[in-house]
Parts: C-alpha cells; sequence; structure tokens
C-alpha cells in the first residue's frame, strides 16, 4: 500500500509536513499545496519556501500547479525541475468557488473539450512525470465518463480521484459507483481520495476497493496525525509523540511567521481538526480559540495535555 498526504492550502505547508514526516512518518508521498502561477512567472515567497529541497528533507514531496493555461503550466514546471523534482501535480480538484469561478481546479472540468487541448498541451511541452488530482465532475457525476475518455489519452502518472462533484465540495458520502467504474477504466493507476479520517474508513473503502493500493488522506490526517502509522502499524495515537509533534510545529512556526496572531491563526486551525482527539475536549478547545498571547493559548494547550487523555 501507498499512502499519500493531500496538498492542504493554508494548512500543509513545509513547516507542517517537516514535523509531520519528523515525528509520524508513514507516508509515502507528500503533495505540497498548490502554486497558482502569475502573470510574471514568479513563485511566491510562500511557494519557494514550500518547493525549496532543504524545507523537504526526508520526504518524497510532490508539488502541484492550478491553472487552465499551458504556458503557465509548462514554464512552471520547468522552473520546478530546475529544484529537482521530477513529477508534478495538476490540481483539477480545488471546489473553491473563487477558483472554480475562474475555469481553474474542478471549474475546468465544466469544460472537457478546453481541458482536452489544455492537456494536449502540457503532455507535449513537460519533461517531468505528470499526475492529476481530479474530482467526478463540476455539476454532475455523469461528467466523469467523458473526463476519463481524455485522461486516458494522455501518458498520466496516475489519476488521484476524489469522488465528489466540485458542487458538493464536502458535503455528501464519495461516490464510489463512479469510482469503482473509473477503477475498471482507468489505463492509469488509481489512487482514491475522500472521507478517509480513521482506521475502520479506511477498512471499508480497501473492502469495497480491493483492487486500489494507494489511498490519499487529507483532513483525516489533521484529526489524527498518525493514522497512517496506526493502519500499517497498528500503533495508536499517543501524548507523547502527538506533543512533540505540537511543540516542533509551534516553536517552527515562530520562527519563520512574524507576530503572535499570525502563530496564533496556524494552531488554532489545527486545534479545529484536533481538540476531539481527547477526552472532554470542548473546555480545553474554547480556551484555545479565546487565547489572544501566546502564554494564554500554552496553559490552555498544557492543560489539555495534562488533564485528558487520547480517545481516537
Amino acid at each position: 500500500m501507498k499512502f499519500y498526504m493531500a496538498p492542504l492550502e493554508g494548512i500543509t505547508g513545509h513547516v507542517f509536513r517537516r514535523a509531520f514526516c519528523e515525528c509520524f512518518g508513514s507516508v509515502d508521498r507528500y503533495f505540497i499545496p498548490f502554486i497558482k502561477p502569475n502573470q510574471h512567472g514568479h513563485l511566491s515567497s510562500r511557494e519557494r519556501q514550500d518547493v525549496l529541497p532543504q524545507n523537504n528533507p526526508g520526504m518524497y514531496a510532490i508539488p502541484q500547479i492550478l491553472t487552465n493555461s499551458v504556458e503557465d503550466f509548462v514554464r512552471t514546471a520547468r522552473k520546478l525541475r530546475q529544484y529537482g523534482y521530477q513529477e508534478i501535480n495538476l490540481n483539477l480538484g480545488c471546489p473553491s468557488g473563487t477558483v472554480a469561478s475562474k475555469k481553474r481546479g474542478s471549474g475546468f472540468l465544466a469544460f472537457p473539450e478546453e481541458l482536452d487541448r489544455f492537456l494536449d498541451g502540457v503532455f507535449e511541452q513537460t519533461d517531468a512525470e505528470v499526475s492529476i488530482k481530479t474530482r467526478i465532475g463540476k455539476d454532475s457525476p455523469e461528467e466523469f465518463g467523458r473526463l476519463l475518455e481524455i485522461y486516458n489519452q494522455y501518458p498520466v502518472k496516475e489519476l488521484i480521484i476524489h469522488p465528489r462533484i466540485q458542487k458538493d465540495m464536502y458535503r455528501n458520502h464519495p461516490n464510489w459507483e463512479v469510482f469503482g467504474e473509473a477503477c475498471k477504466n482507468s489505463r492509469h493507476p488509481v489512487c482514491y481520495n475522500g472521507d478517509l479520517f480513521c482506521t475502520e474508513a479506511y477498512r471499508k473503502a480497501k473492502e469495497a476497493f480491493p483492487e486500489v493500493d494507494r489511498w490519499m488522506f487529507g483532513r483525516g490526517l489533521l484529526m489524527n496525525p498518525g493514522l497512517c502509522r496506526q493502519i500499517r502499524q497498528g500503533v495508536g495515537l499517543d501524548k507523547e509523540t502527538l506533543r512533540r509533534f505540537h511543540d516542533q510545529l509551534y516553536r517552527d512556526y515562530q520562527e519563520v511567521m512574524p507576530g503572535a496572531r499570525t502563530i496564533l491563526f496556524k494552531m488554532k486551525e489545527l486545534w479545529s481538526f484536533l481538540a476531539p482527539a481527547f477526552t472532554h475536549h470542548e473546555k480545553y478547545a474554547k480556551r484555545i480559540k479565546k487565547a489572544e498571547k501566546l502564554p494564554v493559548y500554552e496553559a490552555a494547550v498544557d492543560a489539555l495535555f495534562g488533564e485528558q487523555q487520547i480517545c481516537i
């Protein structure tokens, strides 16, 4: 089995990935949150920091590009090749309304003929391997048959499928019927992505699709950073490792981010997913959410770790 970390914009940046890799591991590939090419062809400061090899030690990292322009994709892919990346991922899955309205991410799926021409240009002009992360359509699951026909025409390294449409966002159950058809008809290796929140969810998906050997975890790794280790080794999440992960993440954010407000925002975002991993977490989560100064935040976290137990 191959386990992947999904690219979650604003969350799984290089600081998070490095702390996660060092404390938990058990992930084979780490997908870097998308690069959005600009008119000048330059990487933003955040994008550059995310792709620097020295910021991704000990992991197989894959950068992702979000665009509907062949020229922008090719130019960015060439720049990434200079950093040593052999594989690039194309984002056709982002469901954000602002992204989709600009015909990017999963919004591009509503224009299959344009997408076909785009992929033709990308594969003709890009010398790196290209994988695709996709949803099954923008407005209807029935769109995916045509989309898969298009994907099958090109030498896609692998197809990572989140079996929801753009309009679903993260609501409703992933469409396993369409994903099953994709497994049967795709010319490329298929990876499953969607609602793998716990070992039981993984077990059910694995029973439904025994032929699949690639699995991408997103929000599930925020709720339980030890999830992949738990699946592979039977070792549950423990407070000591989780505390080490938290402390490294907190320390490293303080080194690269200006001001307590920004640091607190990043840590509170993590705790919005992680807090339910503890028994009787509610009052502690509220204290963390209300903290406006680092010492107040630290005291709330110390109390949670000291007074409650892991319950997942």
